[in-house]
């Protein structure tokens, strides 16, 4: 049984860094958030010391270390823009950091993460969880053993946030990186990931709730729309009071990927804790890939 903490246990995204823990058969001992509506813990880890205050909870880790009660891992379940400084916290404290995307906002901060990753015991990891899902996998083994060279992908994600998410960190640029890092890291991670390194970019439209272009990727040529509008449903979506739309297609054909996707945490943390984990150096490419997109300039959309 491994020990965990966990840094931003009052989060979106926290619980399931909680149910994947208790399902690969680990502990959490410590975690902390700025807000004390955490009682999700109780279903998962009751004893867990709980701190509202970064100092109290640095203290009580060094205590457990001084008492020889090791955390093998800290997970971060923060806003982006304190991703960095938390994965840097459990580096210097001498253990390995579970972080979830984006690992960082600006590419500048790798380097930096890689070289204090050489200098401590601990490792990082990032869960790029869209790698482990079973038709996505499928995908990439068929594009390595196909020449079909490029291939004709759209990519359509909407999923739905209302008028809180402006009000929120997410909604911050400055604190989320903006729409393309919020939504983008996951399934620019997945393309080049599939279908090899960017070669350019055409932006056709940025607002504050819709993102939309063109890729070309060494093996794909990918029409790619990533919104939080509703309006930008599909008709039928909305009818069926449904709030998000995923879409992939392959040379016209769908993937079918929708299903699965609160389990592949679970996933995510099984391949780290067997030592396959995704490191730094693989998050890096799609990191590079949106921070290009981020400094593009819109242009009007060539006529079909």
């Amino acid at each position: 049984m491994k020990n965990f903490a966990i840094i931003g246990v009052g989060g979106y995204i926290a619980p399931r860094h909680l149910r994947a823990i208790k399902e690969t058969g680990n502990n959490v001992i410590a975690a902390i958030d700025k807000s004390d509506s955490v009682g999700i813990i109780d279903s998962y880890f009751p004893h867990a010391h709980f701190f509202t205050e970064f100092e109290r909870f640095d203290r009580y880790l060094h205590l457990l270390k001084q008492k020889n009660t090791k955390i093998d891992y800290i997970s971060i379940c923060t806003p982006n823009y304190l991703h960095d400084s938390h994965i840097r916290y459990a580096l210097n404290y001498g253990t390995n950091a579970i972080c979830e995307k984006p690992l960082v906002i600006n590419p500048r901060n790798i380097d930096g993460l890689l070289d204090l990753e050489k200098r401590s015991p601990g490792n990082v990891y990032n869960i790029l969880q869209l790698r482990l899902h079973p038709e996505i996998i499928k995908l990439k083994e068929s594009v390595d053993l196909s020449s079909d060279y490029p291939y004709d992908v759209e990519l359509e994600y909407i999923t739905s946030r209302g008028n809180w998410y402006h009000f929120s960190w997410k909604g911050d640029y400055n604190k989320s990186g903006g729409l393309i890092i919020n939504i983008g890291v996951h399934f620019f991670d997945m393309l080049q990931w599939i279908f090899g390194e960017m070669d350019n970019t055409e932006l056709f439209r940025r607002t504050s709730t819709t993102i939309e272009g063109h890729t070309y990727f060494r093996r794909a040529s990918v029409n790619w729309k990533l919104s939080i509008d509703e309006n930008e449903l599909p008709d039928e979506v909305r009818e069926a009071g449904q709030r998000t739309f995923r879409r992939i297609t392959v040379e016209g054909k769908e993937l079918e990927f929708s299903n699965g996707f609160t389990d592949l945490h679970t996933e995510s943390y099984k391949h780290i804790l067997e030592g396959n984990g995704f490191g730094i150096k693989e998050s890096k490419k799609s990191i590079e890939i949106i921070s290009n997109i981020k400094k593009m300039k819109v242009l009007r959309r060539p006529e079909q």
